[in-house]
């Protein structure tokens, strides 16, 4: 196992499909720009994702075995890696592997040692996760839900749930445990 010490902290946005998640971030992203910060966001997906193109050079590449493919262009690069077998990377390993951030926004990770925001929707039916996940720290939903004892965030109001993301990020920078994290490593 080696040591890495991570710039800034993980928050997740955690909830069932159709809750939201997506739609928050990508709201939340402009307002905590405007308010300086550097953010980068990761998303699991559950499914097999191809972000690449059939007969392109860089997909022939990865087609022939190579492990890693850095395809480059002059506004933009993607780092392409095989996961073969079980060497799907985790949440902190992922993050490890990203430019230095004041803040990184996670979406899905579910299973991730990390903080949890729950984006909850009572329409869709579903049970809230915070019950059985003990690291959501709040609760962002269109109905507060009287039995959760976790702050309750109005989705609806953008500048309310990025105060609390900046609350708790400079609580976390000032009085939590150093940000140097254990990653798992293969060898």
């Amino acid at each position: 196992m080696r040591r890495v010490n991570l710039p800034g902290p993980i928050l997740a946005l955690v909830g069932w499909s159709g809750s939201g998640k997506t739609t928050l971030l990508t709201a939340l992203l402009p307002t905590l720009i405007a308010r300086g910060l550097t953010v980068s966001t990761l998303k699991h997906a559950h499914h097999d994702v191809e972000p690449d193109h059939p007969g392109k050079d860089s997909y022939r590449h990865r087609l022939a075995g190579a492990q890693e493919v850095l395809l480059a262009t002059s506004n933009r690069f993607a780092l392409f890696r095989e996961c073969r077998g079980n060497d799907a990377p985790d949440l902190l390993t992922l993050t490890a592997r990203m430019a230095p951030a004041d803040l990184y926004l996670a979406e899905g990770f579910k299973s991730a040692p990390v903080a949890k925001l729950e984006v909850y929707r009572a329409s869709l039916g579903k049970a809230p996760l915070w019950p059985e996940l003990s690291d959501v720290i709040a609760v962002a939903g269109d109905i507060e839900q009287s039995t959760c004892p976790l702050p309750f965030l109005p989705l609806s109001d953008i500048g309310v749930i990025s105060n609390f993301i900046l609350t708790w990020r400079d609580r976390k920078l000032r009085v939590g445990p150093p940000l140097e994290t254990p990653i798992q490593t293969g060898s």
